[in-house]
């Protein structure tokens, strides 16, 4: 017998998918500009901090997360934390590893950016007296970024597509959304054809978002 396709059944779970669309969204929305920020800060500690401990403490952070699967970063947060009597949320637990892992891959990223920016550039700053923290900021920092932030936005739209495995520690994120439905009306294909389209729509969105603010904020176009 033919397959009878059958999506009605899926959009009677209409909520639960806004649902798990608006999770996803306040993921990537508070952990990507927190795991931005985290980068940049990164950046400036491992490139251009001159202190040699905090350049090799950084540089493990970032070893030891680039090195290590999101998935184990994110059971180690949720179940190996309270051992340690930290507790959190699923949101929390989730918010919080999507952060630490955007920060490492951000702070390479951003470095690279920093050590494309002409040497003369900086000792030009340095030769107005300034700090080697206003060099960074108002030199070098929007030019590294120019040159990074297509990097940037795609890093940012993996971190959003690995946020579907939260929903191992039942963060209600669009991915834990789609298993519920699909548990209850057992329609797989059309439950993950929509959710699929939904990241699809999610990430489009996302790049576009980011070609705006970086065009506004890192390469100065107001129009």
């Amino acid at each position: 017998m033919a397959y009878q396709f059958d999506f009605v059944d899926v959009f009677k779970y209409t909520d639960v998918l806004a649902r798990g669309v608006g999770l996803t969204v306040t993921l990537i929305g508070v952990g990507g500009t927190i795991g931005i920020a985290v980068g940049i800060a990164g950046a400036w500690a491992r490139g251009y901090s001159g202190n040699r401990a905090l350049e090799w403490l950084v540089a493990g952070y970032v070893e030891a997360i680039r090195n290590t699967p999101f998935l184990v970063q994110l059971f180690f947060i949720f179940y190996g934390l309270p051992s340690l009597g930290v507790r959190l949320t699923e949101v929390q637990a989730a918010l919080l590893a999507m952060v630490v892992n955007l920060g490492a891959y951000a702070t390479e990223i951003i470095r690279a950016g920093i050590e494309a920016v002409p040497r003369g550039q900086r000792e030009a700053g340095a030769s107005l007296a300034m700090t080697r923290m206003q060099v960074f900021r108002h030199v070098v920092l929007r030019p590294a970024l120019q040159k990074i932030w297509p990097a940037l936005s795609s890093q940012l739209v993996i971190v959003m597509f690995g946020s579907a495995v939260c929903s191992q520690i039942a963060a209600e994120e669009l991915t834990y959304a789609a298993n519920f439905i699909q548990s209850r009306n057992f329609r797989a294909f059309e439950v993950y054809f929509v959710a699929t389209g939904l990241y699809l729509v999610l990430a489009l969105l996302l790049r576009q978002g980011m070609r705006s603010l970086g065009g506004w904020l890192v390469f100065g176009r107001r129009a």
